[in-house]
């Protein structure tokens, strides 16, 4: 998580000095706002990829989780059914002893 919030803030932080940057040029109204449109789109896309690779990332590691934890659940099972077969073995053996 403190890796994340350190990205945001990296990035916040370019967007924020690109921003005044551009606002404080010696350019025209008109070519400012294109400038601040152009880097908005800029930036979007990029924070777009990002969510996008996160979301992907995410994805398959729930993915491997519930594969990993659907063999876990097996093994479990079949270990379980070994252990009342032994069990159910085993009283009958001693019943018989009996």
């Amino acid at each position: 998580m403190k890796t994340n919030n350190t990205i945001l803030g990296v990035l916040g932080g370019i967007a924020v000095g690109a921003l005044l940057g551009i606002l404080f040029a010696p350019d025209k109204g008109e070519k400012t706002r294109k400038k601040i449109k152009d880097k908005s789109t800029d930036y979007a896309d990029d924070l777009s990829g990002k969510f996008n690779s996160a979301v992907d990332t995410i994805s398959k590691k729930y993915d491997e989780l519930k594969s990993e934890t659907k063999s876990m659940y097996a093994e479990g099972k079949s270990q379980l059914e070994d252990t009342k077969k032994e069990l159910e073995k085993e009283t009958e053996r001693l019943k018989a002893q009996v």
